[in-house]
């Protein structure tokens, strides 16, 4: 995901779905949370993106960009909340993630998704390419060129079709690629005329179709977009009333924005709104993710706020000040949070008693 600063309103969501006006309602930091551990990694974090959770493995991967050449995935144990190791394992032999050339506009690795039964994992990297990672030998064994020039970003997995959908958010055309991850060869893409960028994807199996978040460009205000994996094609568009960037899919069918809106994934109806806290505070983020081990949503940002995915309802924020920054993930057999820090490491939340 972009790491640039994004222009999104806050949250503050109907407390009850259907229930007329807006509730305004002072967040503040959630008791029942606590830090339970910081994570270093060697080498620290300079430059991180997307976080991933295969809770069925138990582990937490973070893409780290650092400077050129040393792009890295720093691997965590979610039981045990140890680091155990980076991939590439050996930086110095074999393929090799970009990390951050500085005024090119390159940075990789940036989005991850683990395919479990694959024992793989697929990342977009700054030179417009997949890497596939295989996760017993840790190193890259596979690189798939997308055709683009600036760097291949977030994606998703169709399990059921065996497909990944990456976007190439910053190109002066931005598009989408398909990916088999029978063959690893590209299937299509889809090209964005006129858009300034594309966000997070997350894959939807109760339809069978990818979802992808589409920032504000010109006069939309901002979609989120339905696309079929087999014919490549946008099938519909869910337009919002605010810029989104991150997405997560929650119960009902209920998709989630990181700018607040919560829209009904079948019927592209506007369940609740995004508006202003009391005191200026809010819940906004870049990354989000649904965690169906406690049924909520997790935002990543500075505030890193939380809401209750059946009711939709803000709850507050995780008790630091400023405890992350745009990456977010949740073991959902530990309901565990995972939140990277610049400088510091990955800091370890749970809810108390668990």
């Amino acid at each position: 995901m972009n790491h640039k600063r994004l222009l999104m309103s806050g949250l503050c969501l109907l407390a009850a779905l259907g229930a007329p006006g807006r509730v305004s309602a002072q967040l503040l930091p959630l008791n029942d949370y606590k830090k339970i551990a910081t994570i270093t990694i060697p080498g620290g974090l300079a430059a991180f993106d997307i976080g991933w959770a295969d809770s069925d493995n138990g582990r937490y991967y973070l893409a780290e960009r650092t400077t050129a050449g040393a792009g890295f995935i720093a691997v965590i144990d979610t039981q045990t909340l140890k680091f155990l190791y980076t991939i590439p394992a050996d930086a110095t032999t074999g393929t090799q993630f970009v990390g951050t050339v500085p005024g090119s506009g390159t940075s990789g690795p940036n989005g991850v998704v683990a395919i479990p039964y694959l024992n793989q994992l697929y990342a977009g990297d700054g030179d417009s390419t997949v890497k596939v990672v295989d996760l017993a030998m840790k190193s890259i064994v596979a690189t798939i060129p997308t055709g683009g020039k600036a760097r291949a970003d977030e994606l998703a997995y169709d399990p059921v079709d065996h497909i990944v959908m990456i976007a190439n958010p910053n190109e002066s055309t931005p598009f989408l690629t398909f990916i088999s991850t029978d063959t690893q060869k590209i299937l299509g893409t889809i090209p964005y005329p006129r858009q300034s960028g594309l966000e997070q994807p997350v894959w939807d199996g109760q339809v069978g179709r990818f979802l992808i978040s589409v920032p504000a460009s010109g006069s939309s205000a901002g979609s989120v977009d339905r696309i079929d994996p087999i014919a490549m094609q946008v099938t519909e568009r869910l337009f919002t009333s605010c810029s989104p960037a991150g997405l997560a899919l929650g119960p009902f069918q209920h998709v989630m924005t990181s700018c607040g809106q919560v829209i009904d994934g079948r019927s592209g109806q506007h369940l609740a709104f995004s508006a202003a806290g009391q005191n200026g505070t809010t819940i906004s983020g870049d990354e989000i993710w649904f965690n169906p081990g406690d049924n909520r949503y997790y935002f990543g940002a500075a505030n890193t706020g939380v809401v209750d995915a059946e009711t939709n309802t803000p709850l507050g924020f995780l008790p630091e000040a400023n405890p992350g920054n745009h990456s977010i993930a949740a073991d959902s057999n530990t309901n565990r949070i995972f939140v990277p820090v610049t400088g510091v490491g990955v800091k370890v939340f749970a809810r108390t008693g668990q």
